[in-house]
C-alpha cells in the first residue's frame, strides 16, 4: 500500500501557485517606480538637507539655490514619470549638495585658521609687552 501523493495537482495547490504568482507580478512586475530612483532621490535629499544645516544658506549660497533647484527638478520628472530625468537631476543635486557641503568645511576652516593667526599675534604682543617690562 502506497502513500504517495497523486500525481496529478489539487485545486488548492494550483490556486496556490497561482495566487504566489500573481503576488509576485504585483509586487515586482507593476511597481510604477523604479527603487533605484526612489533610493537616489531619498540620499539627494538628504544630502541637500545636511548642506542646508551646515550653513549652506550663508556660506555658499549660489551653490545651495541650485542644489535645491535641481532637487525640485528632479520632483518634478519623478511626479512625470520621467525617471531618466529624475535621476539625473538628483545627481546633479547630489553634486552641488557636496560641493556646498565641501566650501563650507572649507570656509569655516579658513576662520579657524584667522582666529588662530589673530590670537597668535596677540599672546606674541603680549609677551613682548612683558619682555620689554622685565628690562
Amino acid at each position: 500500500m502506497s502513500f504517495s501523493r497523486p500525481v496529478r495537482p489539487d485545486f488548492v495547490d494550483v490556486i496556490a501557485i497561482v495566487g504566489l504568482f500573481s503576488t509576485f507580478l504585483f509586487l515586482f512586475g507593476c511597481n510604477s517606480v523604479p527603487p533605484p530612483v526612489i533610493a537616489s532621490m531619498a540620499v539627494t535629499t538628504a544630502e541637500v538637507k545636511n548642506a542646508a544645516a551646515v550653513g549652506g544658506g550663508e556660506l555658499a549660497p549660489v551653490e545651495m539655490r541650485s542644489a535645491r533647484e535641481k532637487l525640485a527638478q528632479a520632483n518634478v520628472a519623478l511626479a512625470a514619470h520621467d525617471y531618466q530625468a529624475a535621476s539625473d537631476y538628483a545627481a546633479q543635486a547630489q553634486a552641488d549638495a557636496q560641493l556646498v557641503q565641501t566650501k563650507v568645511s572649507s570656509t569655516k576652516a579658513q576662520q579657524a585658521a584667522t582666529a588662530l593667526q589673530e590670537d597668535i599675534r596677540v599672546l606674541r604682543e603680549e609677551l613682548d609687552r612683558a619682555n620689554n617690562s622685565k628690562r
